[in-house]
């Protein structure tokens, strides 16, 4: 009696401290559903998160390390883009100063600096000129940077970048979209940790609708660009 007593009791033990089943997360709530659905870059098997930023806003600045880690474990099925949606059309300076470097290849080295010059440093880099400057002080001619800036590609891939926050309906930044479906913030998921949660179920949910050779195909490195993204 007593050892099948004992049994029962390891048994209710071993399922109370197993593992936890995976967080279910409710649209309206944690995220909303894009209707009609738009991913930023065309169709390709995989399961695409995009990030909604603006380079002056704080809130983007201090969720920098969460990304960063987010993408060092991010689920194999998913692949990473940037947009530098101009949301307000002040922030479209931005927006060119981030095509800008991408197309001259500075984006890797520049990324994080120009979020702190601008929130640790203090620096009001605000205009064309003033981003000039900054890029000459990492190593990218003036006069280039402002002709790439005010070229009409990258004109073209801020215009597609307007679109898409446009019409994810995004009211801020910093913001996700998950294959284009479905849009998730800091706010909405509870808190920094809990939004890269709130996102790896949707990648998840997503890639369970993906054929298995898709879903299980290697990750692609983090996106610098692609279709108006980064």
């Amino acid at each position: 009696m007593h050892s099948w007593f004992a049994v029962v009791l390891t048994a209710i033990f071993a399922i109370s401290t197993g593992p936890a089943l995976a967080a279910e997360y409710d649209e309206g709530i944690e995220y909303k559903l894009i209707d009609p659905p738009l991913r930023a870059t065309p169709e390709n098997g995989r399961v695409e998160v995009a990030e909604l930023f603006w380079y002056g806003c704080p809130h983007c600045f201090h969720l920098e390390p969460e990304v960063k880690a987010w993408l060092a474990r991010k689920p194999a099925a998913a692949d990473f883009l940037r947009v530098p949606a101009p949301l307000n059309p002040a922030w479209a300076v931005h927006s060119r100063a981030y095509y800008a470097a991408e197309a001259l290849g500075v984006l890797d080295k520049t990324h994080e600096a120009l979020f702190s010059a601008i929130h640790e440093d203090k620096r009001p880099i605000m205009s064309d000129a003033a981003l000039a400057e900054f890029y000459a002080q990492h190593g990218v001619d003036a006069a280039e940077y402002l002709t790439m800036a005010r070229s009409f590609g990258i004109a073209t891939k801020v215009r597609r970048a307007a679109t898409l926050g446009n019409q994810w309906k995004a009211r801020g930044v910093p913001a996700f979209v998950v294959n284009g479906k479905y849009l998730v913030n800091v706010e909405s998921a509870g808190g920094p940790r809990k939004l890269f949660d709130v996102i790896d179920y949707l990648v998840a949910r997503e890639a369970a609708a993906l054929p298995a050779t898709d879903a299980a195909a290697p990750a692609a490195a983090p996106a610098t660009t692609g279709g108006g993204t980064n």
